[in-house]
């Protein structure tokens, strides 16, 4: 279902030149979807830009403490990260 909204959404970008206001928590549908990216932490604004820069190279601690968060797909990677989560 997800993929198929995605794929909407997308088209409907690339067609019509459609721009809208995508809040996720999933920064990897945020990747695949967003051209600028703004992070909040408590309704602020911390930071801002294009999703590549902001995703990939973040200024802020909190923008690099929600990347570091968000699940990946190889469970071997996952519990290491959680274990080092819970250790700090």
């Amino acid at each position: 279902m997800q993929r198929g909204v995605l794929r909407l959404l997308a088209d409907l970008h690339e067609i019509h030149e459609f721009a809208c206001l995508f809040i996720s928590h999933d920064l990897a549908v945020v990747e695949q979807l967003a051209s600028t990216v703004v992070v909040l932490q408590r309704g602020a604004i911390v930071e801002q830009g294009p999703s590549s820069q902001v995703l990939m190279n973040p200024s802020q601690g909190y923008t690099r403490e929600l990347i570091d968060s968000a699940p990946v797909p190889d469970p071997e990677v996952q519990a290491a990260r959680r274990a080092t989560r819970l250790a700090a």
